[in-house]
């Protein structure tokens, strides 16, 4: 059954519709300056689509909470949430198939690119019992998957795109559509952008965008200047789930208004005869200040009670308190690979959820007293990433090492243990590893997207595949010139250690 969504009208007053199904599965790409209604068109689209699919909305802004009062969304303010707690509400909400809201208006652009990064990798990383459709809705997607480096840390850059690729490009398998909106073309990532199939281009007047646009149509360059001349609300609109061939259409109304309305022109009042007076006057003191009121905590899971609590036995000597010592450190490294290779000795860990395998991991550490040293979220994908490669904690701080995680961080974080488990393989002349073994590292059980995983890095320049005369596979990572010796890409073997 086709699930035609009403988006409006086309220039003859024809009703413009939008096939459900078929965005589900090549997604959509929105463009336009300022003020020419792209807003308006996403929250048609999701006031339309609010019965059919769950829905999961980045909001910079806050402008779409509003959707809470008429449809019933979950709004999650992103200021009163860790991390890790927004990667574990993004799972939960999959799981519970609750359409919501992550409201990160009131964060700095570093806070904001992290905690959607956390946000959308709970979506992305669910269970595979739980890969239900969801439409992913992200308005000003150039915040978050930026063509070039900004103001923000290149940690915080390197999450956030690398999660906005994982929606784009690996996301369609998992019941993930993205739907991105985007002021500027030229500012978002391409390899994000060029992921959709749909497109919906608003007015804008840079030459640079027009051109882009009027080459995602497919129009003639002379034919960009129309984006100029288009009034707000109306579109362009091509692909399958919207039209074989470039389509003008004007976006319909909605029920629900923006939180943020458009101010409107309004006289001035009559001039203040002690204006100086009043604008001039001295500052209050700070304690007369009014506070900003921190927000309430949220409620303590299991894994922030099991991060909060203490040793039942603590030492209250100097020794206890005094900071570790290089020993001490490298124990505490040899323990911890213990308890990863432990877990990562159940046949099915590979294929468990990140947040899952962090659990376990937390209660194997107070077990073996390391509960309150446990390393957060973001360590643990580190350790996983290494002990996935087989390389312990010890050789990672190997100089050839650091420069090979360096060489693997301009991958997306799932792939990276791939190259550094290739890496590993290489440097020790071993065969290169299988298309399961490759898989089961990735926590996959197609072998195709295995091989999906190789023929990427190398598209990135990073390694290149060869076979021998016997059909056997050899990588050889570019610069390093390191390569492995050839091996079967059907076998099943062990990883590397």
């Amino acid at each position: 059954m086709t699930i035609a969504i009403e988006m409006g009208h086309t220039a003859s007053g024809a009703p413009a519709t939008l096939d459900l199904e078929e965005l589900l599965a090549t997604r959509l790409l929105v463009q336009g300056n300022s003020g020419s209604g792209k807003s308006h068109l996403l929250r048609r689209l999701l006031e339309q689509s609010a019965t059919w699919v769950q829905q999961a909305i980045i909001d910079p802004e806050g402008d779409f909470v509003t959707l809470a009062e008429g449809f019933g969304h979950l709004v999650i303010d992103a200021e009163a949430h860790t991390e890790h707690g927004l990667q574990l509400a993004g799972e939960r909400a999959r799981i519970h198939r609750v359409s919501t809201v992550l409201n990160l208006e009131g964060l700095d652009a570093e806070n904001q690119l992290r905690r959607a990064a956390a946000f959308l990798g709970g979506l992305f990383d669910v269970d595979r019992d739980h890969w239900y459709p969801m439409l992913v809705v992200v308005d000003e997607a150039q915040l978050f998957a930026p063509a070039i480096a900004g103001d923000v840390s290149d940690e915080a850059r390197k999450l956030s795109l690398g999660a906005m690729t994982n929606l784009m490009c690996r996301g369609r398998k998992r019941g993930l559509a993205g739907v991105i909106a985007t002021q500027r073309l030229a500012k978002l990532a391409k390899n994000v952008a060029a992921e959709a199939s749909n497109f919906l281009m608003g007015r804008t007047f840079l030459d640079i965008d027009m051109a882009r646009a009027a080459d995602l149509l497919g129009m003639e360059r002379r034919q960009a200047e129309a984006f100029r001349d288009l009034e707000r609300g109306y579109f362009m609109a091509l692909g399958p789930a919207l039209s074989r061939r470039p389509l003008g259409l004007c976006i319909g109304p909605t029920v629900t208004a923006p939180r943020h309305v458009t101010p409107h022109l309004l006289p001035l009042p009559q001039a203040m005869e002690d204006a100086q007076a009043v604008i001039l006057a001295a500052p209050p003191p700070e304690a007369a200040r009014p506070q900003r009121r921190p927000p309430s905590p949220p409620a303590p899971d299991l894994l922030s009670q099991l991060m909060a609590a203490k040793p039942a036995l603590r030492e209250t000597t100097a020794e206890a308190v005094a900071a570790p010592t290089p020993e001490k450190l490298a124990e505490q490294r040899a323990r911890l690979d213990r308890i990863l290779i432990a877990l990562l000795a159940d046949p099915e860990a590979g294929f468990r959820a990140i947040g899952v395998l962090y659990q376990d991991f937390l209660v194997r550490c107070r077990i073996e007293g390391l509960g309150a040293g446990a390393p957060d979220l973001s360590a643990f994908r580190r350790m996983l990433t290494r002990a996935r490669a087989g390389i312990s904690a010890d050789m990672a701080q190997d100089e050839a090492w650091q420069d090979v995680s360096a060489r693997a961080a301009v991958l997306p974080e799932d792939m990276q243990g791939i190259f550094m488990m290739l890496a590993g393989t290489a440097r020790k002349g071993l065969p290169c590893p299988g298309d399961q073994a490759i898989a089961r590292a990735y926590g996959t059980r197609s072998l195709g997207r295995a091989r999906r995983v190789l023929s990427y890095m190398e598209e990135q320049g990073l390694i290149v595949c060869q076979l021998d005369g016997a059909g056997r596979r050899i990588v050889t990572l570019v610069e390093l010139a390191w390569a492995t010796a050839p091996g079967a890409p059907n076998a099943e073997e062990a990883l590397a250690g």
